[in-house]
């Protein structure tokens, strides 16, 4: 594993992230970390000199032990947040994603879950129209996910109210 893109500046931390977009049969894939309360798209941090489409192939073989054909770039994502009393910067981007079309992952019924370094993911298909029942971050894709766009849209997120 090389160098992940992630460094603290004044207190902040900044992430670089990769992020897939699954879908089939209406239903979108996520993922849970065992620590988290929340849901999230499957993806991870680019390392360094690793271009966008090479992370999100190399954390799907990781996580899912699956091949992965990437589509085209939906978000460009920039997120403000807090996670676990740290704040975080994030910069990142939404591909579509791709399973190899005989893969038993688009059959997965019940919850899947894996490891990824020492970390337990739980992997779930969710029916896109009931997707706002959920607790998704960002939450920007509560509504998003239901309409996917037909070019790619740059989004800022924000957890903090703006300060005058």
């Amino acid at each position: 594993m090389g160098d992940m893109i992630e460094f603290k500046c004044n207190n902040v931390l900044f992430k670089y992230r990769i992020v897939g977009i699954a879908l089939h049969n209406d239903r979108v894939l996520l993922q849970k970390s065992k620590l988290d309360t929340h849901w999230a798209l499957p993806g991870g941090r680019a390392e360094m000199f690793e271009d966008s489409i090479a992370t999100l192939k190399r954390e799907m073989l990781e996580e899912l032990k699956v091949e992965v054909s990437v589509g085209r770039l939906i978000w460009i994502v920039e997120n403000f947040y807090e996670y676990t009393g740290q704040l975080v910067h994030e910069v990142a981007l939404y591909y579509l994603i791709h399973f190899p079309p005989e893969s038993a992952l688009y059959q997965l019924d019940t919850p899947l879950i894996t490891q990824d370094n020492g970390y337990e993911l739980t992997f779930q298909w969710h029916p896109i129209g009931t997707i706002e029942q959920l607790y998704l971050l960002p939450e920007f894709l509560q509504r998003s996910l239901k309409s996917i766009p037909m070019g790619t849209e740059h989004v800022v997120v924000s957890d903090f109210q703006e300060k005058n």
